[in-house]
């Protein structure tokens, strides 16, 4: 079963929305996504464009709401536009520190409740809020600092990637 998902989101579209810098048209992406604006829509999910982890996440998040176009927007931090003044101050070094997201109502959410505004903007309510229940809560805030703390390490990336622009290292 496991190996049926991870066939799954290998194949999924390579190109990501991103409206910090530049955005992805049609035209430019072969998989004919739509393109989003930051103002138009609901929720805005900040996400480090250079993580390999986060952009899969990010990948099958984007699937789901293939139908439901303008409910989220991608904005991929990485890029050397972002601008986070535009995003409620969230600065491109408070980003690479833990999850953000906006909601519909311009409030932030970081780290955990971050994870559960996200996955309910696109269907997937009821995994937030099994991230949210009491029970379950002080456990996946535990997980998720540890791997906040270690991404970049656990994805070849120093500690410089946290006050200044990374660049993708090509070979």
């Amino acid at each position: 079963m496991f190996s049926r998902v991870r066939i799954c989101l290998t194949r999924l579209p390579t190109c990501v929305n991103s409206s910090a810098a530049v955005r992805v048209t049609p035209a430019l992406c072969r998989h004919q996504h739509r393109t989003f604006s930051s103002e138009s829509a609901a929720v805005k999910v900040l996400y480090d464009g250079l993580c390999p982890i986060c952009v899969t996440e990010i990948r099958f998040l984007q699937f789901l709401q293939r139908n439901q176009p303008g409910k989220v927007d991608f904005i991929d931090i990485s890029l050397s536009g972002y601008d986070g003044e535009k995003y409620k101050g969230v600065s491109y070094e408070m980003a690479m520190e833990e999850m953000h997201v906006i909601d519909e109502k311009e409030e932030v959410h970081r780290g955990i409740p971050a994870f559960a505004v996200m996955y309910g903007a696109v269907g997937l309510g009821w995994l937030g809020r099994f991230m949210m229940w009491p029970p379950v809560r002080p456990f996946m805030d535990k997980s998720y600092a540890i791997f906040a703390r270690n991404r970049l390490k656990w994805t070849g990336r120093g500690e410089e990637c946290t006050t200044g622009r990374c660049e993708k290292k090509t070979h």
